[in-house]
């Protein structure tokens, strides 16, 4: 008896499924092969672990002690940038410089290690609408700037009463590493985003709407934060997965997005999830699947760094997801 459409189809889904898994093993072992290699290398010429003084101690921020959290956190940099330089290490010490500029406004500041930041553009005591920007692999305060950047360019499109954050809150793995591959980052993350959007909530009007715009391997970070988490909506762009398998498994009344630009080369990541030496490896569902059910957007040719460029379609999309224009994005 011929198969029917039914069982054709779900052999077909399991055929795709075996064939991901198989592609996501090579790339595994490719990885792990080059992590062994550049990692230890890379040690070797890294420089010593730079000084910097603990972040500031303050009290949960209010709408009316925004300035004294700014404030602050610029001294704090400035300290950051004076030890850095005093050790030699004069990249360091130029980003915590720029970030010392009495023009910017951080919520937090660690310059310890990697460095952490969480910085506001706008006037977000009086903002209606906010973004939160969470960043994915090899962002570090030497390379905040090109984050920054994206926060820039969506806050100038999006107009008056509006905020956008660029949350460094967590410490992002290397994109040449096996630390990429897992959950074990976000899971640490996830906690601290939670944290953050409580107290965020806690500085804006009752009415204000709040969008998690995630990047890369910040998507899995969000979707690890996911859960009750009091967003309006939660955008999802350039993911290798999020280590769900549907935007039921969020469990969030969030409206969930996805978008993937033509020319974003993580389309060729494999999504699936398998065992490897007893660690679960691989995020699964790929977002702008149908089968995981998130509102699929349009992001036009963009490649995997680009999804904040001006005049892009994806950064079109974006806007409009945070301006509450939803039915104006354009679906993809």
């Amino acid at each position: 008896m011929a198969p029917t459409r039914t069982s054709a189809g779900r052999a077909g889904r399991a055929g795709r499924a075996g064939r991901a898994v198989r592609r996501l093993r090579r790339t595994l072992l490719a990885v792990l092969v080059m992590s062994a290699v550049v990692v230890p290398v890379a040690a070797a010429a890294a420089r010593p672990r730079i000084p910097a003084p603990a972040p500031a101690a303050l009290a949960p921020v209010t709408a009316s002690t925004l300035e004294e959290a700014y404030a602050a956190n610029g001294a704090n940099a400035a300290e950051a940038a004076r030890m850095a330089a005093d050790s030699g290490d004069s990249t360091r010490a130029a980003a915590d410089r720029a970030m010392a500029d009495t023009s910017r406004h951080f919520l937090s500041f660690d310059g310890r290690g990697p460095g952490q930041a969480v910085e506001v553009l706008g006037d977000l005591a009086e903002a209606d609408r906010v973004a939160v920007l969470v960043p994915g692999s090899d962002t570090t305060l030497e390379t905040y700037d090109r984050f920054r950047a994206g926060a820039l360019s969506l806050h100038g499109h999006l107009g008056p009463r509006t905020a956008v954050v660029a949350w460094l809150g967590y410490e992002a793995p290397r994109t040449v590493s096996t630390t990429v591959l897992t959950t074990a980052r976000a899971d640490d993350a996830a906690p601290r985003l939670k944290g953050f959007i409580r107290e965020l909530r806690g500085v804006l009007g009752e009415e204000a709407s709040v969008s998690l715009l995630c990047h890369s391997y910040g998507t899995v970070v969000c979707a690890r934060a996911a859960r009750g988490l009091d967003v309006d909506d939660i955008a999802l762009v350039g993911s290798p997965g999020t280590g769900a398998d549907s935007v039921a498994a969020l469990h969030t009344p969030a409206r969930v997005w996805a978008a993937r630009g033509a020319g974003d080369w993580i389309a060729d990541v494999p999504h699936a999830r398998v065992d490897l030496f007893g660690t679960t490896v691989g995020f699964g569902a790929d977002p702008v699947s149908p089968d995981f059910g998130a509102r699929v957007f349009a992001a036009g040719g963009v490649g995997h760094s680009d999804y904040f460029t001006p005049g892009s379609v994806s950064l079109d999309n974006l806007a409009r997801i945070v301006l509450g224009d939803t039915s104006e994005v354009t679906r993809a």
